[in-house]
């Protein structure tokens, strides 16, 4: 868990209070940065905060100001921004409950926070909290100031701890209704809705696990700078080419035969095994193979 909080407050229900904190459930710390350098010299490029009649600006120089005019400014102090939050500010306000799934996942906009009691005083009332919710099979739609914004946020129970994932409102997403013209009606046979829904029942998941997707551009990119810190020449794995169909019908066929036989492959999978009289590749002719690969290193 994060050594600090990101913040706390409370959950507000009616009358009842949970204190708690909130912890961010998204990760950054894997991710690869590539700066910006002067391709004369490989210098950090840097961005200084100036102004056009005195230059460069400390940041204890710098105030917030609303353009009420052109190039007129209304100076708002810090204690008066103060001044207008409220005890509210500091609360998840649940403003009723609804069935899982009842917002649709484009309004979720990629916050996630994980909610734990603050304290021993809060953990009874976030337990019937979240036990209420789980029994229940409830989620929360709440308001909370985060960041100095008001937020729509959508409370769940997941496992033993609360989610809260910030929501887009309803007016900053655009709505499907807006691209329906892009899409003409378009006849379709029973055989191609057939062999469609063959393709779909050939590649549906029995079993699913998030684990076991990586991010393979970042371990190519992690690959590539080890590589080129060490001096070697990167060499480009060629993608197999692809057969051209141009033949809906023909690609429907052929993806169904190919998704059946990938099926029907991993089912067999478990059950084979080495013959007792096939033989191994010999260590010599392992190492020869090896020996030819050493000198070049690819990515792919």
């Amino acid at each position: 868990m994060a050594a600090r909080s990101s913040w706390k407050g409370f959950i507000k229900l009616s009358l009842v209070s949970v204190p708690v904190k909130a912890y961010t459930a998204n990760s950054s710390s894997s991710d690869i940065s590539l700066h910006q350098l002067h391709s004369g010299c490989n210098n950090r490029i840097h961005y200084l905060k100036s102004c056009p009649e005195h230059g460069e600006v400390k940041n204890e120089e710098i105030v917030k100001g609303y353009e009420y005019a052109k190039g007129e400014y209304v100076i708002i102090d810090e204690e008066e921004l103060e001044k207008l939050r409220t005890e509210s500010d500091h609360s998840i306000q649940i403003d009723g409950f609804i069935d899982p799934g009842r917002i649709d996942p484009i309004y979720h906009s990629g916050k996630t926070y994980y909610l734990v009691p603050d304290g021993a005083v809060g953990q009874k009332p976030y337990a019937l909290l979240r036990q209420a919710m789980k029994q229940n099979d409830l989620n929360a739609v709440a308001q909370v100031v985060l960041a100095g914004r008001e937020q729509l946020v959508l409370l769940r129970p997941d496992g033993e701890v609360l989610v809260m994932t910030v929501l887009a409102h309803k007016n900053e997403v655009k709505s499907a209704e807006a691209f329906k013209d892009e899409v003409e009606e378009t006849g379709l046979s029973e055989e191609e809705i057939k062999l469609t829904n063959l393709l779909i029942g050939a590649t549906t998941l029995k079993e699913f696990d998030l684990g076991r997707y990586k991010d393979n551009y970042k371990e190519k990119l992690t690959q590539l700078i080890q590589m080129k810190v060490e001096g070697k020449e990167v060499v480009q794995v060629p993608s197999p080419e692809e057969p051209k169909i141009i033949n809906l019908m023909e690609a429907l066929k052929r993806s169904v035969a190919q998704a059946q036989a990938g099926a029907a492959a991993g089912k067999a999978a478990p059950k084979a095994k080495v013959a007792a009289g096939e033989k191994k590749m010999a260590p010599s002719a392992r190492s020869r193979g090896e020996e030819k690969k050493a000198g070049q290193k690819k990515i792919g």
